[in-house]
């Protein structure tokens, strides 16, 4: 493709329009001229159909010679019962009353949720379409000032994604989009060729990034030193041996087959740029507690939602970060300002759909959006194989969406790998 696209992913699986769940009803066909006074004097309190609000009551056919032919739903029908006299006895006396002619018909069970989707349903009987709306900014669309701003920053992840060496990991970056301003970014940094001995040590293998050689997996498989296509079909998964979410059972195997190095299962790309964003408000807010750490406080914080996010003390970053203008009395920070809770109301960017460990610690960390631009065909948790946005029982949901790369962009990263390739002939370690 030659452009930037931006596709939200629902929070539950498309359901083909061909294949709606139904349920049936009663209905019959009735004179024009009885029609509202059917429903609005008797059906909408005897019968209101709660559970199908994307129903309409009325079905109009045009026959031949202009004529128009009125069919009406009465009431929902037993599934497992199809007798006529089955009908609640309020139905049936307006059926009496009109002389009605009851039959059983299907309608869709749920309310459409594409054009596609109603187009489907109405030939069954009509239904109405809304297309959906979200309390939170970027679905369905985004302003022009927005998606550069996107644009932009998974552009940043595409580039931190590769390596020293050219070869492609994952990259995350944490970004405040009140302020459209980087947070935090980290790669993968599961493999660690450290002389260090604190090999059980989170931090031994993420102070001193270096360069990631494919020498380093004992399968022997090369990591690619170029972006796939947009649609990363899932036989080019072991072609990316580097991706920490796509392989996240490798720091096992690697560690039971080299002593040279230490593999830990945990540093993927989120989960070191969380640990990133966290050591920048002990360093911003030192002595500080986050928002939420008062008495009692933690059991205050209700759940959140993508559609009721988590207010967020925000701070004035350009001055926080300019040394100069901090006051130096306060220690380099401004004592005014709250820590933030967490990661709450940021957008994290990621180059490779999380993993159900990274998703599950975004969800802990009160992400609000998230965006990535390649599937994760065989471990995806927010839409390849799972969707953890869309899962009830948590107490935290963000809004997912997927950027498509241009062609430009996977064009440029070829480039870049064949030049990084043919300078770093001799690269051979360590932490990726």
């Amino acid at each position: 493709m030659d452009k930037w696209q931006i596709i939200h992913i629902p929070n539950k699986p498309a359901i083909p329009p061909n294949q709606q769940p139904t349920v049936n009803v009663f209905a019959s066909m009735v004179e024009t001229k009885l029609a509202n006074t059917i429903i609005s004097r008797r059906l909408n309190q005897v019968a209101p159909l709660e559970n199908l609000r994307h129903v309409k009551r009325i079905q109009k056919k045009f026959l031949e010679g202009g004529k128009t032919q009125l069919s009406m739903i009465l009431c929902l029908a037993d599934e497992n019962d199809n007798r006529m006299n089955s009908l609640p006895q309020d139905v049936q006396e307006l059926v009496n009353s009109y002389q009605l002619s009851p039959f059983i018909t299907k309608v869709c069970k749920n309310a459409a949720l594409s054009k596609e989707e109603w187009e489907e349903q109405c030939k069954l009987w009509p239904t109405s379409y809304h297309p959906p709306t979200y309390n939170i900014d970027g679905i369905p669309g985004f302003n022009e000032d927005d998606s550069q701003s996107i644009f932009s920053f998974m552009k940043s992840a595409v580039e931190l994604a590769q390596s020293g060496d050219g070869s492609i990991v994952n990259a995350a970056v944490i970004v405040d989009p009140s302020i459209k301003q980087e947070i935090a970014s980290a790669c993968d940094q599961i493999c660690c060729c450290s002389i260090s001995t604190e090999k059980n040590s989170l931090e031994s293998c993420s102070e001193q990034p270096e360069v990631l050689s494919s020498d380093l997996f004992s399968n022997g498989e090369s990591n690619h030193t170029s972006l796939p296509p947009n649609d990363f079909p899932s036989e080019t998964r072991k072609s990316y041996s580097g991706v920490s979410c796509l392989n996240p059972w490798q720091w096992a195997q690697e560690n039971s087959h080299t002593t040279s190095c230490y593999w830990h299962p945990l540093r993927h790309a989120a989960i070191a740029a969380i640990q990133s964003s966290a050591a920048r408000d002990r360093l911003l807010f030192p002595g500080m507690g986050h928002e939420g750490d008062k008495p009692n406080g933690v059991h205050n914080i209700q759940p959140t939602s993508i559609g009721t996010p988590a207010k967020r003390q925000k701070t004035d970053l350009a001055n926080v970060e300019n040394s100069e203008e901090l006051d130096p009395s306060a220690g380099g920070f401004h004592p005014e300002s709250a820590r933030p809770y967490l990661c709450t109301g940021y957008d994290i960017y990621l180059v490779w759909e999380p993993c159900v460990m990274c998703a599950m610690a975004l969800v802990h960390q009160r992400i609000r959006r998230i965006f990535y631009a390649f599937p994760n065909p065989n471990e995806g948790a927010l839409g390849s194989v799972h969707r953890l946005q869309g899962e009830k029982s948590l107490n935290h949901h963000y809004a997912v969406f997927r950027v498509l790369l241009p062609k430009e962009i996977l064009n440029k990263n070829e480039v870049v790998a064949a030049r990084t390739s043919t300078t770093n002939t001799n690269a051979t370690t360590v932490c990726q």
